[in-house]
């Protein structure tokens, strides 16, 4: 039995710019004709699976991003097979050119939604890419080193500030893990180990604040005990031994101090 003539989707036409952009018009013709069904859901498929090629090409342009191949050309895929859904022949627009901008789109939304670890604004995104090619395009000139920020600006004719603004942005892609080992170590010394902790100190700034004026309201006696036991850290023993006087006195005298204080700057704030 012989197929109709307008199911054919051919592999290849000189009519296009690429030799993976197959001539599919009269597929798409008669697709838009169709009703919804097997038939119509099979010419689909031919569609898609003839223009496979051409979003694979399209994905490799995104290769060495930090994206694996195969992730991209399942990207460019899905665009492509939102290209083929949206795309009306009856506009007199040719597939292809419709198609590229479709797909690309797919894979630059891919990298703008899933894989910045940071929130860029799409400005700087813009100068990382240019940032990007240039530094790419100067290594081939500028041997021994790396390019300088400068270097840099003047090749993508941007600003120094922008250049700056793109090459922080490279390290924006990706983050390293908190768990990462550090380079050097050998111990599993790690990047989360670096890192500082709460200071214990800063809870009780505000309360020493509150009650520094009112210290300074002590007799001197009372002002002195106070410091050698909360600023010089020393026991009330070596208290009453610099003092002359007993340990009991000195705890009494702490006590009372400490209320007074307490009493005052609650006034204070009230």
């Amino acid at each position: 039995m012989r197929s109709h003539p307008n199911t054919a989707v051919p592999t290849q036409s000189t009519r296009h710019t690429h030799d993976d952009a197959p001539d599919t018009t009269a597929a798409f013709e008669r697709l838009v004709e169709l009703a919804e069904g097997p038939e119509r859901d099979a010419l689909r498929q031919e569609i898609v699976k003839a223009w496979l090629p051409m979003a694979h090409r399209l994905a490799g342009r995104f290769r060495n991003r930090g994206e694996s191949l195969d992730d991209l050309r399942q990207v460019a895929a899905l665009g492509l097979v939102k290209a083929v859904d949206r795309y009306d022949p009856r506009r007199g627009t040719a597939f292809e050119s419709y198609a590229v901008p479709t797909v690309t789109g797919e894979i630059k939304r891919h990298f703008r939604d899933h894989m910045w670890t940071l929130h860029v604004p799409r400005r700087v995104q813009d100068l990382r890419n240019r940032v990007r090619f240039a530094r790419q395009d100067l290594s081939q000139t500028v041997s021994g080193r790396a390019p300088t920020t400068a270097e840099i600006a003047e090749h993508a004719q941007m600003s120094e500030e922008e250049a700056k603004a793109g090459l922080e942005a490279l390290d924006s892609f990706t983050a390293l893990s908190l768990d990462a080992e550090l380079p050097g170590s050998e111990d599993g010394y790690s990047l989360s180990d670096a890192l500082g902790g709460p200071d214990p100190a800063l809870d009780v700034i505000v309360d020493r604040e509150a009650v520094k004026p009112r210290l300074a309201q002590l007799p001197e006696r009372e002002r002195a005990i106070l410091y050698m036991r909360f600023f010089g850290d020393m026991t009330q023993s070596r208290i009453a031994d610099e003092m002359g006087i007993s340990q009991m006195h000195v705890s009494r005298l702490i006590s009372r101090c400490c209320d007074r204080l307490r009493d005052q700057v609650m006034r204070d704030a009230a």
